[in-house]
This record gives structure tokens, sequence and C-alpha cells, in this order.
């Protein structure tokens, strides 16, 4: 078996077996295994991370490369191919198959040059990014130290960049994400005489409507930022004023300050509803991962060694940030680095979008990926 067909077959045993975050225990194992045969050391961090170093001989710089690991909750729907999940209603829709295959096989091409490395190269096989919370517990648990990690890179199979394309971008490439979560409490009345209660509906109507403003009307437009309530659930029947709303959302920024505006601002509005509407609230906001932001001499280094090995005419310099989130920020926020996308896209069965039940990649683009990954690393490390 070539190399080649070696990272595919890796892709295709783990999107059959795939695992949501937290859970990731046999797939793990397999890249363990996979390991072991490499004679690569390896050690878990925490129960489902799994890190290994390439310890060069001749030891000066440490760089790391990061391939994230878990599914998602969704039912394949890739009926004509044969390796489709095993499981129902878990789904490698992501292309996190992908991305252990391909720096499985950057790790297999450094070990053979292994003698000729001037530093070392950590692999970090990193569960729960779909949950925004792996990349954190990853770095507490030591694995960007011993030896100090010195820059990052990361990957990511892109269904919007054609096959033996290659996506870099400066600065800004995705959002900070947040999670909100606010509970509008009334009181509960018969919906014939509405006087007698505090209509919690109403309150969150209004609030919905409310905090819309915020962005075209107290935020600089230049400045990209989203509000999203996508959830909304209360109340216990038709004829029935609503005691209690919860309302689920995500707010997407990035820089701080904007951050603090909207956060500051949806307060200010939940007050003026209770006082308003008679109403209570409560709200939770919680700062799930920072925005991801490249750092601009290594995306220099990243499109220098693109140019070498895909051609000028095949590298894609990404104008536009993604409100998307990816924890792979959370590194970024440690130490210098780099996000890659991964162009995927060669017919319709291929070009479906992230997270959608028919999410499918071009494998003949993997090989090129491990050894544009391996060529990169033996640049930086020059």
């Amino acid at each position: 078996m070539n190399l080649e067909q070696e990272i595919i077959a890796i892709r295709r045993y783990i999107h059959q077996n795939p695992e949501l975050g937290g859970c990731e225990f046999n797939t793990a194992k397999f890249i363990e295994s996979k390991l072991k045969k490499l004679k690569m050391p390896y050690k878990r961090v925490g129960k489902t991370g799994v890190i290994s170093t390439i310890e060069a001989l001749k030891s000066r710089k440490t760089i790391a490369l990061r391939a994230d690991m878990d599914a998602l909750p969704i039912c394949e729907k890739n009926t004509n191919i044969e390796y489709i999940s095993k499981k129902i209603n878990v789904m490698h829709a992501c292309g996190h198959d992908a991305h252990i295959a391909i720096i499985l096989g950057a790790g297999k091409l450094l070990c053979e040059k292994k003698s000729e490395l001037k530093g070392n190269v950590r692999l970090i096989f990193q569960p729960s990014e779909e949950v925004s919370d792996g990349a954190k517990s990853m770095i507490n648990g030591g694995a960007l130290k011993n030896p100090n990690v010195d820059f990052i890179l990361g990957i990511h199979v892109n269904p919007w960049l054609k096959s033996g394309k290659i996506g870099l971008k400066f600065g800004s490439m995705m959002a900070a994400v947040d999670e909100l979560t606010i509970e509008i409490t009334g009181a509960i009345a018969h919906g014939a005489y509405p006087q007698q209660g505090k209509d919690a509906l109403l309150a969150a109507s209004i609030f919905v409507n409310m905090i819309q403003g915020i962005i075209s009307r107290e935020i600089d437009p230049i400045e990209p930022a989203v509000i999203t309530l996508g959830k909304i659930e209360g109340g216990d029947a038709y004829n029935v004023i609503c005691e209690k709303i919860i309302l689920y959302g995500t707010v997407r920024t990035f820089n701080n300050k904007i951050r603090n505006l909207i956060k500051a601002s949806i307060l200010r509005k939940l007050k003026a509803i209770e006082m308003a509407y008679g109403v209570k609230s409560v709200f939770c906001y919680n700062e799930i991962g920072n925005a991801l932001v490249n750092t601009p001499q290594i995306t220099k280094l990243c499109i220098k060694t693109a140019k070498k090995f895909y051609g000028e005419d095949n590298i894609k310099i990404l104008e536009n940030p993604s409100m998307g989130g990816e924890d792979f920020s959370e590194y970024l926020s440690v130490v210098p680095g780099n996000y890659i996308y991964i162009g995927t896209s060669k017919d319709k069965s291929t070009s479906y979008p992230w997270h959608h039940s028919n999410f499918n990649i071009d494998e003949s683009v993997m090989l090129k990926a491990a050894e544009y990954v391996a060529y990169t690393v033996e640049q930086f490390l020059e």
C-alpha cells in the first residue's frame, strides 16, 4: 500500500467509525496504532486527546501540526459510498476524518526525514472541536510544552475551494464565538384575562426585535458582528398567558471592544424589558472561543511554500473573514501560527457545505496536502 492509499484508507476507516466530542476513544486508539507503527512515541492528553513528537537530532525549534478528531450528531445520507458511517445519527460532516489522515501522512513523511530535520515536530490530535472546548483542554494538558512549541499550523478541508487549490488569509480569519441564554419570567394567567398576568412571551418578542438594532445602530458599519437567536422555548397552552420563555443564541465578533459592547447592550435592553413589562430575567453569556487571527509572518511563509508546491495560480488569498468559529484560535492565543484551507470540491458530490448530511470530499487532494504540510514544516525549520 503506497502513502496515498494509506491516507485514503485511514480517512475512510475514521469516516465509517465517527465519534462525538469527548467520546473519541476508538479514534484515539486507532491514531495511536498508526503512531506505533511509525515508532513515534505518543501520550494521551485527557481522555481522548493524543500528542506525538518527532524529536530531531538538531533541535532548535518545535513546530506543531493540529488535527481535530470529533464528528457531528448528523445522520449521513451518502448512501452511494461504501464507507458511509456505521453509526446512526453520527457523521464526519466537517472533514475531521481527512484532517487526521493528512496529518498522519505528513507525520510519516517527516519521520522518514527525521535525521535531516532541524527541529522537532509535534502532532496534536484534538478532541471536541465541534463543542469548542477541545483546544483549551489540550493546551491545559500541556500539548504545547515539553518541548515548548514555537508555532503551529492547522488545516481544514474546504468545499468552497476547487480541488488542487489552497486558501490562505492574513489576520482575522474566523470570529469569536459566544453563547447566550436568556430566561424571561412573568406571571401565568388565563388567556382570556391577560391583565391578571405578566406575559413573558410578549416581553420576549419585543426583546428579540430590540436587539436586532444593536448591529444596525450601535456598532460601526465596517465592524463585522452577528447576533443570532436560534431557539426559543416556553409556554403551556394556546389559552394561557406565558409564564416563562427561554431564548438561546450566539454572538460573533472579531475584537473584544465590540464583544463587550454587545454584551452590555443586551443586558441594558433586558433591564428595560423588565421595567416595561414587569417581568424578571436571567442573562447567561458564555465566551466560548476567541477570534482566529493568523500571524502575518507565518502566513507569508505559508504562501511562499504554497507557491513552490502548489503553484501561484492555485493559491487563493482570502479577502474576507468568516463569521464561523474554530477553536484553533485558542492555540493562536498562546503561540504564533496559521490556519490553512485545502480545496476539496471536484463535483456536485464534493461541494456540499460543512455540517451537511451529504458532506464528502475529493480524496485525491489528501496526499498532496500531506506533502505540502511536511514540506512547509521542513522549510520553516530551516
